[in-house]
């Protein structure tokens, strides 16, 4: 590869690198909004869809997890379908795709009669619509990363892509801003029987916001190039080198190299960020909007963590950032939770607690995706991201509120969130140990 060809993937007109940045963000931010807004109403659900006469509340939420982990599992499908379709006919054209299905399911949650009305089927509706959503979800993160790091500006990827992870902040922050304004505009009670709907039905405006801003979305400079080439999956062996296809077991290597990478950024990342309501309510006994409260500090920490995090990576590389968060979370997961357990202590230190624990996550979501991106060659970039993202969250983080949840009901045991995003991120920081420290100087192509 020439030098001017590899200068040639980074876009030159900057409003072009804007408008793929907003265009990526907004996906993730409606994605992450219904996924928070789902966690937050866990036990609202339990009880509308899942809590048949004589069941039990805790086998209620069990299955509402269930239901919510079913939906990432669903995630890689999504990933390896629309992955393939935007590695061939291109980003932007999936995107448009993904943002409608996403709206489409998002806003059925909001309309689906309960177990009162629709008795056993209730929870088979709910289940096929979250798995919809999960596929659809499974398509959106390889897209929106290899369209938003494709188009980043020289020595600017950790940047754009860090927006991905900011906005999935701002979708959650959202979330749980919606459930808290309407916990306090109508009451415990008529949230329970009715307006927990409203937040899923905010859905399709802002789906529809989405798709506009897709419509008018240009293709990635990347995908350009290697369409008008003819060889959309070529990839140079190493700098210099003649083109080449990667091969399927290179590949799938990477995926899972990925994924491990990632491993605690997803379970650490679920534990606090999403899990934390149903946790603070069933085992601390709070109240639902105090364990509303305790996740927005933790988000706001995640989401002031995010931005910095990625442009210090674009400085001193992806691995010493993560690194840095993976083993935070390995050393405070178990005092975090002691603190949130013990009575004694102040409201301030547990906020102060809550906002460090998002922030160490930030650090591994910052630069993650551009990490994610810099593994894989344009022709598969789309497919490779998006199922290393897609089967870490499947396994660590869609499962995250039905392991805890279990474990904890069947040891007593109050701690086994902090276990969890502690062995997670252990795994983590030794994936990450071996990522090579110049990827992050190198454009795209030359990779």
């Amino acid at each position: 590869m020439t030098a001017t060809e590899s200068t040639a993937q980074e876009p030159d007109e900057p409003s072009t690198s804007r408008r793929a940045l907003v265009a990526g963000s907004v996906g993730n931010f409606l994605e992450w909004y219904e996924f928070s807004v789902y966690g937050f109403f866990a036990t609202i659900i339990a009880a509308q869809f899942f809590t048949p006469e004589g069941g039990s509340e805790a086998e209620a939420l069990i299955k509402t997890y269930a239901s919510f982990a079913l939906a990432f599992f669903f995630r890689p499908v999504g990933a390896a379908l629309f992955g393939r379709l935007g590695d061939r006919i291109g980003r932007r054209p999936t995107l448009i795709l993904v943002v409608s299905l996403m709206t489409a399911a998002t806003t059925a949650i909001g309309l689906l009669p309960g177990h009162a009305v629709l008795g056993a089927a209730a929870p088979w509706l709910l289940t096929l619509v979250r798995v919809l959503q999960g596929i659809s979800a499974g398509g959106e993160f390889g897209g929106a990363v290899a369209l938003m790091t494709e188009s980043a500006p020289q020595g600017k990827r950790g940047r754009y892509g860090a927006w991905q992870s900011f906005t999935v902040a701002l979708g959650l922050l959202a979330g749980a801003g919606v459930a808290a304004l309407l916990g306090a505009v109508v009451g415990e009670e008529q949230l329970a029987d009715w307006a927990w709907r409203l937040p899923f039905l905010l859905a399709l405006p802002l789906g529809l916001v989405a798709l506009r801003l897709r419509l008018r979305l240009e293709e990635s400079p990347s995908f350009r190039r290697a369409s008008r080439e003819g060889r959309p999956s070529a990839v140079p062996a190493q700098r210099g080198a003649a083109p080449r296809t990667p091969g399927a077991a290179a590949t799938a290597k990477a995926i899972a190299l990925g994924a491990a990478r990632l491993m605690g950024w997803s379970a650490a990342g679920y534990t606090f960020l999403v899990v934390l309501p149903a946790y603070l309510e069933s085992q601390l006994d709070a109240g639902f909007q105090q364990a509303l409260l305790a996740t927005v500090v933790a988000n706001l920490g995640f989401a002031a963590a995010i931005l910095p995090a990625g442009i210090v990576s674009d400085r001193i590389g992806r691995r010493p950032v993560m690194l840095t968060g993976a083993a935070a979370v390995v050393v405070l997961a178990l005092p975090l939770l002691d603190l949130l357990q013990d009575p004694e202590a102040s409201t301030v230190l547990q906020s102060g607690a809550l906002f460090a624990a998002g922030a160490v996550v930030g650090l591994m979501a910052g630069p993650g995706p551009a990490m994610l991106a810099e593994m894989f060659p344009t022709g598969v970039r789309y497919t490779g991201l998006g199922l290393a993202y897609a089967l870490s969250n499947a396994v660590f983080s869609g499962s995250a509120g039905l392991i805890i949840t279990e474990v904890i009901e069947h040891t007593g045991n109050a701690d086994v969130p902090g276990y969890y995003a502690a062995a997670t991120c252990a795994v983590s920081a030794l994936a990450l140990a071996g990522t090579r420290g110049a990827r992050h100087r190198q454009a795209l192509g030359e990779l």
